[in-house]
């Protein structure tokens, strides 16, 4: 993968980001060491978020059969998100 520096990615972008468009991959670096990646974005992938949702809809249903209801596991006023966040350190 080619190198290159802070200074001629940002004095050639529109051209660097031309050449990325197209499938080339590079590292960034700033006095000599590599601090980041330029990589085209990932098209979507229709097909694999589909299967994310299925999975995650069979998994609610399984859930849901052995009794879990998301009620019992909520504090009094929680909301989802402050679920997903419980016992995490920022």
């Amino acid at each position: 993968m080619p190198e290159i520096g802070v200074y001629e990615a940002k004095t050639h972008l529109a051209r660097i980001l031309e050449r990325v468009r197209q499938g080339e991959r590079f590292v960034i670096t700033k006095h000599g060491r590599p601090v980041a990646q330029l990589t085209a974005v990932a098209e979507r992938d229709d097909a694999a978020v589909r299967g994310t949702l299925t999975r995650i809809r069979e998994g609610r249903e399984t859930l849901a059969r052995r009794g879990l209801k998301l009620e019992n596991v909520l504090h009094e006023g929680e909301s989802l998100r402050e679920l997903a966040h419980r016992g995490r350190r920022f």
